[in-house]
Order: C-alpha cells, then structure tokens, then sequence
C-alpha cells in the first residue's frame, strides 16, 4: 500500500480519537505553539497502563505501519501495535539481541515490505526485526560511532533516532549526544543506502545542537529534509523540548519551528517541575499525514517507568 493511503488511514483513525484526552479537554481548532507550529490535542490515555502483562511506557520511537496503524517501541525492548483510533495496544513483539538478550531500543522505521528496522544504543546497533520479532538481518556500523572503549561513543548516548528518506533507498541514524573528542555541540548522523534486500555504510553528516541538548529523534520530511527533536532536562525546572527543520543537502543548516515551551498546555497537569506542564521526556516522532506544506505529527514522551513522569502523546500541526 502506498504511503500515502498509509497516512489516510492512520488521520482517519487519529481523526476519530478527538475525545482520547485524559488529562485535558480535547481540542477542535489548532493552538499556536509559533508561526510554524501548533497542538490541536495531547492524550494521556497510556499512561502508567499494562497490555498483555508488558508495561506500555518507555515509549521512545513511533512509526507508521503500513495497514495505516502505528507502531511503538519501547526502550526495553517491547514492540508494540497501536490501534488508529484509541492507541489502545492491538500486540507485542518482544525483541532481543543475537544471544536473547533484551535491547536499549531507541529508533524506529517500518520498512516498505513490512519489516521492521530498529536501533539499540547499547552498542549501539542497527537490526532489521520480522513482525513478529525474529532478527532477520544486522547493519554494519562505523567502529568510531561504538561505545568506548570499542570506539569513540557516550554510553547511553548512541542511535536515538532512526529515519527513511523519501524513495526508501537512503536511511539515517542519529547519535544523541557527541563522540569522545567532538566538541559537546556536535552529533553524527550516519546513513546507509538500499542495495538489494540489503543496506551498506554511506555519507556522515554533522549536525550543531543548543548547548545542553541531545538528539532524541529525526523524522524525514517529504521533500528530503529532516525534523530534529532536540531535547534536556535540568533537574528542578524540568525538560526543554525543541524541533528544527534541518537540511542535510546545505552542511544541516537548521531553523528552529518552535520551542515546546511556548505553546498552550490545554490542561495538562506535570507530576514534576517544569516550565509548562504539557512538557515531559519527548522522545518519539512520527509524520501521520500531510497537505502541500502542512505536516500532522505525533510525538510521544518516555516517561522511563517512573511515578514522577508521563507517558503523552502530543498531535501536532508543522508548517515547513
């Protein structure tokens, strides 16, 4: 099914799932967050929730199924199928290294022949999963971008985000946080180009975060650029959460679309400090439908199985 019918689907069914809520009214027009972006709704409906004896929270990547559904994953390794319409939890895949051993899943990209490619920043690591979790194949990946002392990267600071570029050929992953010897601004992405039912090592890019932050999340947009989700957390103030449009064709010249912090918090309540309570640990992102310069995106936080934080889901209209 061409991605576009993949997006209908998934908006007809976001669509229908106005009243999904929890903590909050549901909204019927948009709310500017700036001239680029604004929040129609948040839902807290998965908060602190169980499926199938397996927590659902510590939600890091979100992507687009191709039936039109959505798919989050899971830091501990759970893959999870979200229905369109509630983001009630439809099924778990329980994912695992070569030796069973569970991952630190961070990045997500729902291949075109139903596949899943995922990163674990452990080593960090890019796996090509069955839908029901079997590994079916294993990237190769630059030995500097290893954690130390194998190479040159921060544990707990690896491949966060995961992306395909239009077309499907190229994919991107970003680093979180800078290699051992770059200066504290400076992340890596790495990228890979399609060849056959494979993908080899390609171009690096360099991109330039805000003092202080990393990088939990990319997503592609249409045109070949990338939204980047640039994110901290100050212990007693709480997180900064803002998105760039950056363009890996022009050295990843980025321009801010909003700072998070800016926009209407419709309700929400924070269970710790933070500069607006509609904030919280956002790590994930997904494009769920387009027009000629509008962008639906839903992004969602990883609240790290913590009383202290919230697992939201966060509807977003981005102008670009």
């Amino acid at each position: 099914m061409p991605l576009r019918t993949h997006l209908a689907l998934l908006t007809a069914g976001l669509a229908a799932a106005t009243c999904l809520t929890a903590a909050g009214p549901a909204q019927a027009t948009s709310h500017a967050c700036s001239p680029s972006v604004s929040i129609d709704r948040f839902s807290d409906a998965l908060d602190k929730t169980t499926y199938d004896d397996t927590f659902v929270g510590n939600l890091s990547a979100l992507t687009v199924d191709r039936d039109g559904s959505l798919a989050a994953l899971s830091d501990r390794s759970s893959l999870f199928r979200l229905d369109a319409k509630t983001l009630s939890p439809r099924s778990v895949a329980l994912l695992a290294d070569e030796t069973g051993a569970p991952l630190d899943s961070e990045g997500l990209v729902a291949d075109r022949d139903g596949t899943y490619l995922v990163t674990s920043e452990t080593e960090p690591s890019v796996r090509r999963y069955s839908r029901t979790g079997e590994i079916l194949d294993r990237l190769p990946v630059p030995d500097d971008l290893r954690v130390s002392p194998a190479g040159r990267g921060q544990a707990n600071g690896t491949f966060e985000g995961l992306t395909l570029l239009p077309g499907g050929r190229t994919l991107v992953a970003s680093m979180e946080y800078a290699l051992s010897g770059d200066p504290a601004d400076t992340v890596r992405f790495q990228t890979w180009t399609r060849q056959g039912s494979h993908f080899r090592l390609a171009a690096r890019y360099t991109y330039r975060t805000d003092p202080g932050l990393g990088v939990p999340e990319i997503q592609a947009t249409p045109d070949g650029r990338l939204l980047v989700l640039e994110r901290g957390f100050t212990a007693g103030v709480g997180n900064t959460v803002r998105l760039y449009l950056a363009d890996p064709r022009h050295a990843m010249k980025k321009t801010l679309l909003t700072d998070l912090v800016t926009c209407p918090s419709l309700g929400a309540t924070a269970k710790q400090p933070q500069p607006n309570p509609l904030l919280d640990n956002i790590e994930g992102m997904t494009i769920t439908d387009r027009t000629r310069n509008t962008l639906k995106i839903l992004l969602v936080s990883d609240d790290n199985q913590n009383a202290a934080q919230t697992t939201r889901f966060y509807f977003l209209r981005v102008r670009v």
